[in-house]
């Protein structure tokens, strides 16, 4: 059977107060618009799920009240905070890294879409601090799971991206596969943790769905194998509702 979501069942569970998935392309959600909330759960409104325009940028939307049907959320982030139970934010991905972080003590959630822009750029560890500064977060608290995204197998960048990394990233030949100089083969699901470990999340506390979108066609759609978007998964994650 194929997958229609992975999940990572050490990351986290319904007994541990959230529930999560890193969306294939057989992944069928409901029916959303981009800075719109959509409720996933009838006319009652008690489920939500909010996805926003994704600029390449480190910007993350907190969101800390109820949303209404009313709702609009109309710039441009490429991370989502929230502490409403019953709120699923999510970022679309065909290649970048899906990230998903949560708290269980102070019960707070977010979801990072981390292209090789956002991620030499530092939205991980720029989002991370955001939830501390806004919720009274212990960095040392805090789950991670990086989801499925372009691998070191298939992913090959040019100076546009190594220039950065070298200036910018004191272990940089560590995150190179034949790096022959101008071209590269990058892992930056290996950049997103590393970031991520130097912001305090201890290591243990970070899971990697080491599986590439690029050469698993089947399974995933991918901007850099088809040359286009012809499609995008779907990544959240969610604070259970306590009704």
């Amino acid at each position: 059977m194929t997958a229609s979501v992975i999940t990572v069942p050490a990351f986290g569970s319904r007994h541990d107060g959230v529930r999560h998935f890193f969306g294939t392309r057989h992944h069928a959600p409901v029916a959303y618009e981009t800075g719109v909330p959509a409720s996933s759960a009838g006319a009652d409104g008690r489920a939500w799920l909010l996805s926003v325009k994704q600029v390449h940028g480190t910007e993350a939307l907190i969101v800390d009240r109820p949303l209404t049907r009313a709702d609009r959320f109309e710039g441009g982030w490429d991370a989502l905070i929230t502490n409403q139970p019953g709120v699923t934010v999510v970022v679309r991905t065909a290649d970048c890294v899906p990230v998903l972080v949560y708290d269980r003590r102070r019960k707070a959630v977010a979801a990072i879409h981390a292209g090789w822009r956002g991620a030499l750029a530092g939205i991980v560890p720029k989002t991370i601090q955001a939830m501390v500064s806004r919720f009274a977060i212990q960095v040392c608290d805090l789950r991670m799971s990086i989801g499925p995204s372009a691998g070191p197998c298939c992913y090959e960048v040019d100076q546009a991206v190594l220039e950065p990394l070298r200036r910018g990233w004191h272990d940089w030949p560590a995150l190179l596969h034949d790096d022959r100089g101008a071209k590269a083969r990058l892992d930056l699901k290996a950049l997103v943790r590393r970031q991520s470990v130097e912001a305090g999340i201890p290591p243990e506390r970070i899971t990697v769905v080491n599986v590439c979108t690029i050469c698993h066609p089947a399974l995933f759609y991918s901007y850099r194998r088809e040359g286009r978007v012809n499609g995008t998964m779907l990544s959240g994650i969610a604070l259970v509702s306590r009704r």
